[in-house]
């Protein structure tokens, strides 16, 4: 099917202190008619000022540069441009990482080995204000220290559980997954009977405590 020529393309910026992946990242993206990448930095405060001259839709955020981190740079975009969609794009995987970045008002948290498709796929939720989390990233999330330690959840309720854990509220995950209040509610109830708890703040603690995050 053709597309629609009236619609704007989603406006990327990447942040990397190394050339070649920003330069890879540049090519890759040329691919994609709906994606267009407008900018490239090479730290945080480059970022921050990008976005404040460039008004992007998503920003591809590494962590790990000089200076201000990743997580520090999503937490200021965020402070003062909400609406605009930071989508972590690393090579670490660690919770410590992770709980940061997502805490900090990322959307989404990918590793760098994902490939083309997935990135396109990825920019395009975070555009719409859909959180995406690699099957990497919810895994180590939910490490279980038993096999027996941690209840039988669907891939849903362990996404929900993740984000419990991060402190986010029912409304924060409705926005983060794009899903209704209402499927939330039923998925959060669903964690809450399967950890055999009453509230969110017991789930959480629950899956700490048995080695589900």
């Amino acid at each position: 099917m053709e597309k629609d020529k009236s619609l704007k393309p989603i406006r990327v910026i990447t942040v990397d202190d190394h050339e070649i992946l920003r330069g890879g990242i540049k090519f890759v993206l040329l691919a994609f008619d709906d994606i267009e990448l407008v900018g490239e930095a090479r730290n945080a405060d480059e970022a921050v000022h990008l976005c404040e001259q460039l008004q992007p839709d998503v920003v591809l955020m590494d962590l790990m540069m000089v200076g201000m981190n990743g997580a520090e740079a999503t937490r200021a975009i965020r402070k003062k441009y909400p609406e605009i969609q930071v989508l972590i794009l690393t090579s670490f995987l660690a919770n410590d990482l992770v709980q940061q970045a997502m805490q900090a008002g990322a959307i989404g948290y990918l590793l760098k080995g994902i490939s083309i498709d997935e990135l396109a796929d990825a920019i395009r939720a975070a555009a719409i204000g859909r959180s995406m989390l690699a099957a990497e990233v919810i895994q180590a999330l939910l490490q279980p220290s038993k096999p027996s330690s941690q209840p039988v959840l669907s891939k849903r309720q362990e996404e929900v559980l993740a984000l419990l854990a991060l402190g986010l509220s029912n409304e924060a995950i409705t926005k983060r997954m794009k899903l209704s209040p209402s499927t939330i509610r039923h998925h959060v109830s669903q964690v809450l009977n399967k950890l055999g708890v009453t509230n969110r703040t017991e789930a959480a603690t629950t899956a700490v405590r048995v080695g589900c995050v």
